[in-house]
């Protein structure tokens, strides 16, 4: 005797070796011996053998049709073998009986389980709307397979272009294009970023880079909210000075300018002027709130994303030719440069000429040279003899290092871009550093001098942190430091020009001690202004990449830093070169340029010698 039975939800056929009434030993069509309890065997029968009930049952089930059945059936709960008698006659055989019961088992669309054995006709409705999902979900399956064919071929769907934007930054993983895209990426062995790259998804590397911040750091768009208008400002006496800034020429927000005026006895007062929008921007206004979600203008290689909308940058910015309001630190210095005494005024400063960094001779620091034609050496001059003696005073220098300065020419398609160098230090550069450190020295003692709370930039044990005490910053030599000369490009400095403004002029300060917004700003604008940081850097790394592929650069030249890594001596890159050999600390090294990709801003270089003789480039 044989029997069919159902063992782990599938259906079997097999002969009875024993039969214990509640259990039986069965050998399966396997040859595998079973013990099956009495209530799971749904039919006995005494031929064809069980391998041969299971093929005649595979032959017969193509030719059953679930929606045929399902029409021919009750609406009562009925069992297989019912079923059976209804479609093959009174006398089902066995593999016929096991075909119905297949049938039934695979198609829950159709018949609803009741039991072992027992089913029943699902609703018309709910039939009707699983066909209709079984018939999208071959359609959708249809439409990813069409994609993955034409991505794999290299070409970019049209229909996935609407959804560019969710691939490449935050791809929705049950997605029918995602589902598309990692097919044909499994399809070509390559990952989906590569294969957008490949098919033309990604026009502009440059654009696909910068998106990403974007959408990371400014989720709801570079557009500013509406603000209103700007504010009457107060009437503010005129600064008899001639003031004039030194930036470089792609700066707009112009924060701080200078003024020299000689006193009788040789000594000169000298004039340290940082723009004012404090004076428009008070804490709770619209524009503040902006200042306060935004926290720092963003810098990068070509183009920059402002704090403060441009209507309001070009009210307060020291462009030249214009009476622009300014908080003034004005400081008496002896005829040697030493500093005297220090004053802080609200005024309106002239500003009468932006000067540009590249435009100014450095004669000035050297004081046996003889004035040269440039109108403002003497100024300069004058200046100079102040910061050094500002800066034997601190006993602080800076090292000697590089800085590296891009300037992107966008008349070229993605951009042409041009790296300089510039050693840290330079004249020009100590004395515009060492003014604005004595600015913000000054006036950070200045608040905590009036107990008026501030962000402080503190230093201990080498680490740099914002505070709202005030603390020395062991690295700067000083007691007292905070951010206060960039108003127009970081929230810090507008906070502290506010309460500094409210300190000089005798009124209640915006923020008291203690006070909660102060340290959320604090916190948020420190992670802020890291991630700003972080994204500058990666830009000029980019950059740097993008540098090398448009001159051309098959090989250059670097300097060990340790172990395996060197340092680029052209750009700004560093990069571990796993067969570089065992080499001193700044070894220059010959370097070979293999692959770049934009995409994954990544390089691939090795080791190609020791450098002989001056350093040189070649193309590729």
């Amino acid at each position: 005797m044989n029997v069919l039975f159902e063992d782990d939800g599938q259906l079997k056929a097999g002969a009875i070796l024993a039969d214990n009434d509640a259990s039986l030993q069965v050998e399966a069509a396997s040859g595998k011996r079973l013990k099956v309890k009495s209530a799971n065997v749904l039919l006995r029968y005494a031929s064809p053998s069980p391998g041969e009930t299971l093929a005649e049952a595979e032959r017969i089930r193509p030719e059953l049709d679930a929606t045929f059945l399902w029409e021919v059936s009750g609406d009562g709960d009925f069992g297989f073998d019912a079923l059976a008698r209804d479609y093959f006659g009174a006398a089902p055989s066995a593999p016929q009986q096991l075909a119905v019961a297949q049938l039934l088992q695979s198609s829950p669309m159709h018949f609803y389980k009741k039991g072992r054995g027992h089913y029943r006709k699902a609703p018309e409705t709910s039939l009707r709307a699983a066909l209709a999902s079984v018939e999208r979900k071959a359609q959708e399956a249809a439409r990813v397979e069409a994609w993955a064919d034409e991505l794999a071929a290299g070409r970019w769907p049209e229909a996935l272009a609407a959804r560019r934007e969710m691939l490449l930054y935050h791809p929705d993983k049950q997605s029918l294009e995602w589902k598309a895209l990692a097919q044909a990426a499994e399809r070509t062995k390559t990952n989906t970023l590569a294969l957008m790259a490949r098919v033309g998804a990604i026009p502009s590397t440059h654009d696909y880079h910068f998106a990403a911040f974007r959408l990371q750091a400014f989720p709801r768009g570079l557009a500013f909210p509406a603000w209103g208008a700007l504010p009457a400002l107060p009437e503010l006496p005129r600064a008899d000075v001639t003031a004039f800034s030194i930036d470089d020429a792609s700066t707009t927000e112009i924060d701080d300018a200078f003024s020299v005026r000689a006193l009788p006895d040789g000594g000169a007062e000298i004039g340290i002027h940082i723009a004012a929008p404090a004076l428009a921007i008070a804490r709770g206004t619209p524009l503040d709130a902006i200042a306060r979600e935004r926290l720092s203008t963003v810098y990068m290689p070509g183009r920059k994303i402002t704090m403060l909308p441009e209507p309001v940058i070009d009210a307060f910015t020291l462009a030249e030719g214009a009476d622009r309001p300014a908080l003034s630190l004005y400081v008496d210095t002896a005829p040697d440069g030493t500093p005297r005494a220090h004053r802080t005024v609200i005024e309106r400063v002239p500003v009468v000429a932006n000067l540009r960094l590249d435009a100014i001779p450095e004669t000035f620091a050297d004081p046996a040279a003889p004035d040269d034609a440039y109108a403002w050496t003497p100024a300069l001059r004058t200046l100079w003899r102040v910061v050094e003696k500002l800066g034997a005073a601190r006993g602080r220098n800076d090292p000697a290092r590089v800085d590296f300065n891009f300037a992107v020419d966008w008349t070229e398609p993605d951009g042409r871009v041009t790296i300089t160098t510039r050693p840290r230090g330079a004249p020009l550069d100590k004395l515009v550093s060492e003014l604005m450190i004595h600015v913000n020295a000054t006036w950070g003692k200045l608040l905590a001098d009036a107990k008026v709370a501030g962000l402080y930039r503190v230093q201990s044990g080498g680490k740099v942190k914002m505070s709202a005490r005030p603390g020395e910053h062991q690295g700067l030599g000083l007691t007292h430091y905070l951010w206060s000369s960039s108003p127009l490009r970081r929230f810090s400095d507008l906070v502290n020009q506010q309460q500094l403004l409210a300190a000089v002029a005798g009124d209640k300060p915006p923020y008291a001690d203690n006070d909660a917004d102060l340290f959320a700003a604090l916190a948020d604008f420190e992670a802020t202004y890291s991630q700003y940081a972080e994204f500058q850097d990666r830009m000029e790394h980019y950059w740097s990449l993008r540098w090398l592929l448009q001159e051309q650069v098959g090989e250059t030249t670097a300097v060990v830093v340790r172990d395996n890594l060197v340092r680029f001596e052209r750009i700004p890159l560093w990069q571990r070169l796993p067969d570089l050999p065992t080499l001193p600390a700044d070894s220059r090294v010959r370097v070979a340029v293999d692959r770049i990709d934009l995409v994954a801003a990544t390089l691939e270089c090795r080791y190609a010698g020791p450098l002989d003789g001056d350093a040189v480039m070649t193309a590729a």
